[in-house]
């Protein structure tokens, strides 16, 4: 069956300004009228071969009456038809903010059919250079390479929506060059420095319950949070991980799901830190493992968590590192262990092994040379044996 070409490419007219003007029908009103798309060239030859390459690009298009709604528009609906429901209020805020402040000021007013590769990479260039809202000696406009990339991955997802509901024939996002990952190495506290934590830690009354299940199960920051009693399980030293603590917006502490699908999940604590829980739940008046330390009906603020790891690592004379650094020192000691990758994923809650041992290459590295030391000083007994032989 021949493809379906856009109809319309035999109107061409001259137009009184000297310039030649063609169109074509790339898709239909909700009342069955045309929708044109209207090229202008300086010669009829060159707007023949305009005409030819727009036909080429809007072959088997059928656009929706809505291709002609602003940027600005899709977005709204976007947020409001498309994904409202289906976010953590985190990714909610965070794209709001997006929009609000990268995407619209520069090209929230550009209807959506006529968005094209070379002005969103233009867009992107400028935000990289010029996109910080709030600038200070510090940092200056320029905006960091891993948001140019979250606002390309949030505008790539919302135009290739935008184009499966027949908006735009194709997404202009695609073929634009980002700035590559910078994100900051992770950190590790080895065993001296973890055990220089662990000494600085009991000492801090209020904290040390918090900091030691952290370091003992490496929960995301949201996530221990988040904790309440209902999700631990005394008898079976478990715990249930099925909530995160996101910012604080407007006074309003967000609570919603955990990061990802995979992110609720049970584990199953060691006896000490199962023991741990055991004594605070008979001295802990909140329905909050973790109860925010001014009131006790809300739960821990992620930010105060952060601000006390500094203080505490400031106190050990340790180097300052994240929150998420925690997570990484529980990942690393356990896979070096001996844990295997596919047990270590479903703990941390990641989608699958593949990720945890992606992240975790210089642990793997590591215990691969102790196995070729171990198989090699087997092999030359066999083979030393053998030669005696």
């Amino acid at each position: 069956m021949a493809k379906r070409r856009p109809s319309g490419d035999g109107m061409v007219r001259k137009r009184d300004d000297g310039r030649w003007e063609g169109r074509i029908v790339v898709g239909h009103k909700n009342n069955g009228e045309p929708i044109y798309k209207y090229i202008l060239a300086k010669t009829q030859a060159e707007l023949t071969q305009k005409l030819h390459d727009m036909i080429e690009i809007y072959r088997d298009a059928d656009l929706s009456e809505d291709c002609n709604m602003l940027l600005s528009e899709w977005l709204d609906k976007w947020i409001n038809e498309y994904i409202i429901c289906y976010v953590r209020p985190n990714t909610l805020f965070s794209y709001t903010a997006m929009i609000k402040n990268q995407i619209n000021p520069h090209l929230g007013n550009r209807p959506l059919s006529a968005l094209t590769t070379q002005e969103i990479q233009k867009f992107y260039n400028t935000i990289k250079k010029n996109g910080r809202v709030k600038s200070d000696k510090k940092h200056g406009m320029e905006l960091a390479d891993s948001m140019v990339r979250k606002v390309h991955m949030m505008l790539h997802e919302t135009l290739d929506i935008a184009v499966k509901q027949r908006l735009i024939v194709n997404n202009p996002t695609n073929g634009t060059k980002l700035p590559k990952n910078n994100y900051a190495p992770k950190q590790i506290l080895n065993d001296e420095q973890l055990d220089k934590f662990i000494e600085v830690i009991k000492i801090d009354k209020r904290w040390c319950d918090f900091f030691y299940t952290e370091i003992t199960t490496g929960l995301r920051k949201g996530e221990i949070c988040g904790l309440k009693w209902e999700d631990f399980d005394e008898n079976r030293g478990t715990l249930k991980i099925q909530r995160s603590i996101g910012k604080t917006i407007n006074g309003v502490m967000l609570i919603g799901e955990t990061k990802t699908e995979t992110g609720s999940r049970e584990i199953l604590l060691p006896p000490s830190t199962a023991q741990l829980l055991c004594r605070r739940k008979t001295n802990i008046n909140s329905e909050w493992i973790f109860p925010n330390l001014r009131n006790a009906e809300e739960p821990m603020n992620p930010q105060c968590a952060y601000q006390r790891l500094k203080t505490l690592l400031k106190k050990a004379e340790l180097p300052s590192i994240r929150f998420h650094d925690l997570r990484h020192t529980f990942a690393t000691h356990v896979i070096a262990g001996g844990v295997d990758a596919k047990t270590l994923s479903g703990i941390l809650g990641h989608a699958n092994a593949s990720f945890t041992l992606d992240n975790y290459t210089h642990v793997t590295t590591d215990m691969q040379k102790s196995a070729a030391r171990i198989v090699g000083n087997f092999m030359d007994e066999i083979i030393g044996g053998v030669e005696n032989g």
